[in-house]
């Protein structure tokens, strides 16, 4: 083992927990924004209860994914500095913008929206809610664009040794952005509504109030819509990687030569004839390129190496990704049927939706194994490789010490936030005032 492969692992778990965080941060403000424009709208008072009770989860995941996403940029520069000369100036725009108006407009507003409680009209404080929530979602783009010009470089010339941006738009616009954004954003959503649902669940054990009924209803409809996203957007990445990624969706279904009416493989052994081709491209006997063949091509292309992701990781990721987000959007599509015409969510079912709260989790950890390990061994497709990406000045030792204090770290931070999130969800909604209007208070309160 040497440093590439600690930087590795320290980039992927540092990651990984990471991505934890930012779906269900993603998902529940967009949510959370919904109750309070319930609230405003009818008045009722469980409403309120209910955003001061999920807004209060969501702030603590919100600090939490900000503390892990620091840490990301340092690793940039400590142990991928190679990979940042080269990248620096066509991220610089795109992370620039996430920071400078994405980010910004989204820690703004939900300090306002923090603070702004009896003190700012209820019209004002609801808009700061949606301002942080979009705020949230415009960050996702930025990234995610960012992102998908790694699997998919376009508008840039390699000047030097480095990718010099020359079209900006092209970077914002590129197709591959443009199907992972809404299939991310859309898992966000899976992964907040799970949340809610177990939430909900809990809470349904315990009590019966209607109250619940209502947030797990919200958290169905919105679970199920997602996973529609996710289908439609799902499609359409699979098409972008046949074009871009022939080897990634080759190790994905374990194809190792050129095949006409490619078959889908549910597991080893087990294969539906010609569906790779069809979902690939609409073609029932396209021909889909295996990973030997194309390893010979990139052979002749790149030169010597081998371009072979791993072919377990993206094997199982993949089925792994897609059984996971099924069976949430399963649980979504039968709750909605449990619950039509106003029924009351049965015992055993708010049990399930308790029991299920990892699976949208491991789903979106699933996806994005399958996204990153897939591109190997590149870290800029067709331009610039892993192995070519590391600080040359990093020794094994530093990065072993590095790892070993994230690890921890990283630990120590997991169990905080399982304690203050199971604190409060056990807690449940405080009894609240009616937030009375804007135009009630005294002007000394406004400020």
């Amino acid at each position: 083992m040497d440093a590439l492969d600690l930087a590795r692992w320290q980039f992927g778990v540092t990651t990984v927990y990471h991505f934890l965080f930012v779906p269900l941060t993603i998902g529940l403000g967009i949510f959370v924004a919904g109750l309070q424009t319930a609230w405003h709208r009818t008045g009722k008072e469980h409403y309120l209860r209910l955003t001061k009770f999920f807004g209060k989860l969501f702030l603590i995941n919100f600090g939490m994914g900000v503390v892990t996403g620091i840490v990301q940029e340092f690793q940039f520069g400590m142990n991928w500095s190679e990979y940042s000369t080269f990248v620096g100036d066509v991220f610089g725009a795109p992370l620039a913008l996430e920071a400078l108006l994405a980010f910004f407009m989204e820690s703004t507003f939900l300090g306002l929206w923090i603070f702004g409680w009896d003190r700012l009209p209820k019209k004002v404080h609801l808009a700061c809610i949606w301002a942080a929530a979009i705020g949230s979602n415009v960050s996702a783009y930025f990234i995610l664009a960012a992102n998908a010009w790694m699997k998919h470089p376009v508008g840039y010339e390699v000047v030097d040794g480095k990718a010099r941006m020359t079209d900006l738009w092209a970077v914002l616009t590129n197709s591959t952005a443009l199907a992972q954004v809404p299939h991310v954003v859309a898992s966000a959503f899976i992964v907040a509504g799970g949340f809610v649902l177990a939430v909900s669940g809990y809470w349904l054990l315990k009590t019966r109030q209607d109250m619940w009924r209502g947030a797990a209803k919200a958290a169905l409809v919105m679970t199920a819509i997602a996973g529609a996203v996710v289908a439609v957007s799902g499609d359409t990445s699979a098409k972008l990687t046949y074009e871009q990624q022939p080897m990634k969706l080759a190790a994905a279904e374990g194809l190792k030569h050129d095949t006409a009416g490619a078959p889908f493989s549910i597991v080893p052994g087990v294969e539906i004839p010609k569906v790779l081709s069809f979902l690939s491209t609409n073609d029932f006997n396209a021909t889909v390129q295996g990973t030997e063949d194309l390893q010979r091509t990139f052979e002749r292309q790149f030169g010597p190496g081998d371009y072979r992701p791993d072919p377990t990781v993206v094997f199982w990721s993949f089925r792994l990704m897609i059984v996971f987000g099924l069976a949430t959007v399963a649980l979504s599509v039968l709750g909605l049927w449990l619950t039509r015409r106003r029924r009351a969510v049965p015992d055993w079912f708010a049990r399930i939706l308790l029991l299920a709260l990892p699976l949208p989790l491991l789903a979106v950890t699933a996806g994005w194994l399958l996204s990153e390990v897939g591109r190997q061994p590149w870290t800029v497709t067709g331009e610039l490789l892993t192995a070519a990406s590391v600080s040359p000045g990093v020794s094994l030792a530093e990065v072993a010490i590095s790892l070993t204090v994230f690890t921890v770290l990283y630990g120590g931070l997991a169990v905080a936030e399982g304690v203050l999130l199971t604190k409060h969800v056990r807690k449940g909604p405080e009894e609240v005032e009616p937030v009375p209007a804007a135009e009630k208070l005294e002007p000394s309160l406004m400020y």
